[in-house]
């Protein structure tokens, strides 16, 4: 029984130069865009909050859900921000 070539089988990828000529964002713009994202989330949580403070006409519910989004997002940014830094690090050590 002959063993096949692992190579012929693999997927070609595209260079990393080749990715940004068909207009895939970087990770710096797709990082500012999760920021930007992020700080929508916070906002609305805030005005939300103030208009249920004001006694405007906003549901408990939609309150505490536009929380709890906002947390979730900003930690989900935390985790992010976090694991890039230990990347660099560890890069920083390779060297």
């Amino acid at each position: 029984m002959k063993i096949g070539d692992v190579s012929g089988s693999l997927p070609k990828f595209p260079k990393s130069i080749e990715l940004n000529k068909v207009g895939n964002p970087s990770f710096g713009q797709m990082f500012s865009g999760l920021v930007k994202d992020i700080n929508g989330d916070q906002l609305t949580s805030k005005q939300m909050i103030n208009d249920f403070v004001e006694g405007k006409d906003v549901e408990l519910h939609e309150v505490m859900i536009a929380g709890e989004k906002a947390k979730t997002s900003l930690q989900l940014l935390m985790e992010i921000r976090n694991k890039a830094i230990d990347m660099y690090k560890e890069l920083t050590r390779m060297q």
